[in-house]
Order: C-alpha cells, then structure tokens, then sequence
C-alpha cells in the first residue's frame, strides 16, 4: 500500500471522535420537581373531602345547571355574532377616507372600552327609567311609531345588547388589524390585473387577513363565554347565577363552584379545538 493510498483511507480526526450528546441534568431536575408538584396537587384534590366530589357529581349534569349552560351558549352566540358583524363595520369606518366615519368609530371603541361590562349591562336593564318609550318617525319632527322600552328589551335582549356592543368595540380593532396586516401590493397587483373589488376581498384580503385575525378573535370568542357571568347583576339564570342560588339554598358552595369551573373548562375546551382546526384551514400554503 503506497503512502498516498494510506492517506486516503485514513479517517478524519472527527470520525475518529465519539459523539456524546450534552447533558441537561438541571432540565431534568426541573422536570422531576413539575412532576412532583403536580402530583401533590392532584393527591390533594382527590384526598381533600372539603371539595365534596360526591356533590359535585350530583349536580354537574342537574337539568338546572344544563339550562344554565344552554342559556350561556345563548348569550355567547349572540354576542359574538352580533359583535363582530358590528365590529367589522367599526374596523371598515375606521379605516375609510372620509374623516366623520373615522371620528365615530374611534370615539365608540374609546367609550365602550374604556366603560367596564357590568356598567353597560346595568345602563342596559335600566334603560326604561331614561327612556321610557322609544319612538319611530320624522328626525326632529313628529313620530309615527312608538314602543314601551320595558317590553321592548326584556332582560335576556339587553344582556346580549350589552355584551354584543362591548365586543365590537374590541372587535373592530382585531378585524382592523388583520386588514392592515394585508400587504397593499396584492391590492394594487389584483386591481391592476382588472380583478374584480369584491373579488380581491374574498380571495385575496380575507384569507391572509383571517390568518391574523382568527388567533387574536378566538381568545375574545373564550372571554365572552366567561364574560357572560357578568349577566347575573340582571338576575338572569346563566351559569354562575345558577349555581350561585343551589350553593344559597344548600350551602354547599366549594362543590357548586367546582361545577362552574367544570362547564367553563368544557366550553372553553372545545372552542379551543375548533380554533385550531380554523387556524389550520387559513394556514394553507403558509405551514411546512
């Protein structure tokens, strides 16, 4: 074997080196006292008898507390609904050319901000007392329709109006947002392509737009469910309420709110996913 031949056959000094992968032993410390911990704490829910599980099983799936839930979802869906489709008009004022629109959307995000939710649902189920009738007819002139506020917005309609007015207010910012997140380019090209307006919004700014949208307006979508607990200052049977007057007549109030914070978890739990799978759909063509 020549010397040039030995040359090449001989191994780089790096292959020559065994590779010893790092040690973390501090990460695996951390890990082993997590664990621990969690273990503690589920011993001690499980052990502790002041958590009354059996209670807490009693009532979790009771027909009052189910028409509880039913009633939160209610409230949820219109507020939501009603909410963004506000919001989305708040965000296109926002940001039109015309200056009167900006100034009005920008003045009610700042009021309905800036006021806390109970307040505006308080304002809401009193509104008979400011205006007693409300009225249909000629601005400044004579009307030709009037209804009695108190029938008019019955308590379940104002709790939805408060709660559905106070999100458009953070509505209109998260849809405002998203739009301006568009690269106006893409407008630019499209319309310079002589693809149609309404065209260039559904398939071209709406979907990069949901992309930013969708993570920011889930997490108001999971405050709303737990915003609507807001609505027991009108007496309205929603879920804390509810549990609230078993845990009143009863006294049993540990078992009571675990049943609360159950059905909060549920419900949250299962928006959670949805907003995963609608974040994967307006994803595509984005992830690899």
């Amino acid at each position: 074997m020549t010397s040039e031949t030995a040359e090449l056959t001989r191994p780089a000094p790096e292959e020559s080196l065994k590779i010893v992968p790092a040690r973390h032993p501090w990460t695996w410390a951390a890990a082993l006292v997590v664990a621990v911990l969690v273990a503690m704490a589920g011993h001690a829910l499980v052990t502790n008898k002041a958590w009354d599980w059996p209670t807490f099983a009693s009532y979790v799936f009771q027909k009052s507390v189910l028409s509880a839930v039913l009633l939160t979802l209610e409230l949820t869906f219109f507020g939501v609904l009603a909410g963004f489709l506000l919001g989305t008009v708040l965000a296109l004022m926002r940001i039109s050319r015309n200056p009167l629109l900006r100034a009005v959307s920008w003045t009610y995000t700042w009021v309905f901000r800036s006021v806390p939710l109970i307040l505006q649902l308080l304002f809401w189920y009193n509104l008979a007392i400011l205006y007693n009738k409300l009225s249909f007819g000629v601005p400044f002139g004579p009307s030709f329709v009037s209804f009695d506020t108190m029938s008019l917005v019955p308590p379940f309609f104002a709790a939805g109006l408060g709660l559905a007015l106070h999100q458009a207010a953070y509505a209109g910012e998260i849809v405002r947002a998203g739009f301006l997140a568009v690269d106006t380019g893409q407008r630019e090209a499209a319309a310079a392509l002589g693809i149609p307006a309404g065209r260039q919004f559904r398939r071209i700014v709406l979907p990069q737009a949901m992309r930013s949208i969708v993570p920011t307006a889930a997490n108001e979508i999971l405050s709303m469910v737990k915003g609507t607990s807001m609505v027991y200052v009108m007496a309205l049977p929603e879920l804390f309420y509810q549990v609230q007057v078993i845990y009143t007549r009863n006294g049993r109030v540990i078992p009571l709110l675990l049943v609360a914070t159950a059905w909060y978890l549920a419900l949250t739990t299962v928006l959670s996913v949805a907003q995963y799978y609608v974040e994967r759909y307006y994803s595509r063509g984005t992830q690899r």
